[in-house]
């Protein structure tokens, strides 16, 4: 089940809502809660709800043990045990298959890959850790602790969901009116950018795709759409997981904030899905040492972390691949600090931006020949001449969207947002405004729900 399906929005949602605010006491409300997320995870995977469930239970059963134990031998014991059973579930499914045949030629059929295993794997892994830390404390109740790991609105696609956040929501949440129409709000708005925005880009793509023949203006278009698709996908459903989060009662951080805007690769990966980077920063990198051991230790460090980083993104080469180039301009821009400070941020933005745009030529494509094919394309090498026929039918087609499509990347609502708090006439419009805006979005985004059969969702595939 999505969020932008017509399941969810028109049967799951109401009767969920319905259900949860019928009593305000928080054992009900969480009692609804993890039978609706159950429900809405095994309806893509009535066996792997199984394993979500058993992975919670034995973290439960590892953390009590843990703060049982008195010596500390026993406790890392007990941690090792959680991280190695964790971390080899997500590999048996994951990577098994690319160990065995890509790397060492053996034949093997891979496992189906359970939905969502890669965000609740790194989010119960984020409780037993800081249990072991002592920065919270130990889950008594294990449907809670159930609660924690399945809540649905974050479920299957993040944003990755720090135990500590929500440590005391579990237990205690209130939702006022204002939370309800702002998170019902923020929900809205992500629908319409998954379903008008992220949808469309998706079909353009394809259209732009199904060349015969890969043209630099095609190549550079494709990453272009590509981008823009991936960006309002993910981004989308962040924006509809925080919103129900805050209709529910819980609190979750932000994942994007316009990364299209960064003039330096640090400052991308700080705005482009940034609870992912939060995890592999405190749970991977700074226990590693960070940057305190010295300079070799520093960029050891950096390519474990992008290695994984991008492993973590499917088990194949491109993967590595791109995580390895990420690596590799953010060592660059360390040594080049001082002569990047003085250029000017416009050529540094464009720099940024289509370093990006050459990343995704690796990362769409699994299969390598494909990538390099597609990288060539991209400076002219074999490439089906400067533009080819379809590449100019999707530019006409495609002329008033695409401006649209990469104006609302930027900051724009934000920027009004600040200018309407600066005019007193216009801050008193802006609620009702931002009300009715939402509820448009919505009724267009059900529109076209209804009218379309194209409505998939890409990081499924991660």
């Amino acid at each position: 089940m999505v969020f932008s399906g017509l399941t969810f929005l028109l049967l799951f949602l109401p009767l969920l809502l319905l259900l949860y605010f019928l009593n305000r006491d928080v054992r009900w409300r969480n009692g609804v809660l993890v039978v609706f997320s159950l429900v809405f995870y095994a309806w893509g995977e009535p066996i792997m709800v199984l394993l979500l469930i058993g992975s919670t239970m034995l973290h439960y059963a590892l953390a009590c043990a843990l703060v049982a134990a008195k010596r500390p031998a026993v406790k890392k014991l007990w941690l090792t045990l959680g991280v190695v059973v964790s971390l080899g579930a997500l590999f048996w499914f994951k990577y098994a298959g690319f160990l065995l045949g890509s790397v060492l030629g053996l034949s093997f059929d891979a496992p189906a890959l359970p939905i969502g295993i890669s965000f609740y794997t790194f989010q119960i892994l984020t409780y037993t850790i800081d249990v072991y830390r002592g920065k919270v404390a130990v889950q008594r109740n294990p449907f809670r602790l159930l609660l924690y790991v399945s809540c649905f609105p974050q479920l299957i696609a993040g944003p990755i969901v720090q135990y500590a956040d929500v440590e005391r929501a579990l237990s205690e949440r209130t939702t006022t009116v204002e939370d309800f129409a702002c998170g019902m709000r923020r929900f809205f708005v992500g629908l319409a950018k998954k379903v008008l925005l992220a949808n469309i880009c998706g079909k353009a793509l394809d259209a732009c795709l199904a060349a015969a023949g890969m043209s630099v203006a095609g190549a550079w278009l494709s990453v272009l759409l590509y981008s823009l698709q991936l960006y309002f996908d993910f981004s989308a459903y962040s924006d509809m997981a925080i919103g129900l989060g805050r209709v529910l009662g819980f609190t979750y951080h932000e994942n994007f904030r316009y990364p299209f805007v960064s003039c330096s690769a640090s400052e991308l990966w700080r705005r482009w899905h940034i609870s992912l980077g939060a995890f592999f920063r405190d749970y991977l990198y700074i226990p590693l040492g960070g940057s305190r051991k010295g300079r070799v230790r520093t960029v050891l460090n950096l390519l474990i972390v992008w290695t994984l980083t991008g492993l973590w993104h499917g088990a194949a080469w491109n993967f590595v691949l791109w995580g390895v180039f990420w690596f590799l301009l953010l060592l660059a821009e360390k040594a080049l600090s001082r002569v990047l400070e003085r250029i000017p941020k416009p050529i540094l933005w464009f720099v940024t931006f289509s370093l990006w745009l050459i990343s995704l030529a690796i990362f769409y494509h699994t299969d390598l020949s494909a990538a390099w094919t597609h990288l060539g394309a991209l400076f002219g090498i074999g490439a089906n001449g400067w533009i080819d026929d379809t590449t100019v039918k999707v530019l006409k087609q495609y002329a008033l969207y695409l401006p649209i499509a990469f104006a609302a990347s930027m900051p724009i609502v934000p920027a009004l947002k600040a200018f309407s708090k600066k005019h007193e006439k216009l801050g008193r419009l802006a609620s009702p405004l931002a009300a009715a805006c939402s509820v448009a979005l919505a009724l267009v985004s059900l529109l076209f729900l209804i009218g379309q059969s194209y409505n998939p969702f890409i990081y499924f595939r991660f």
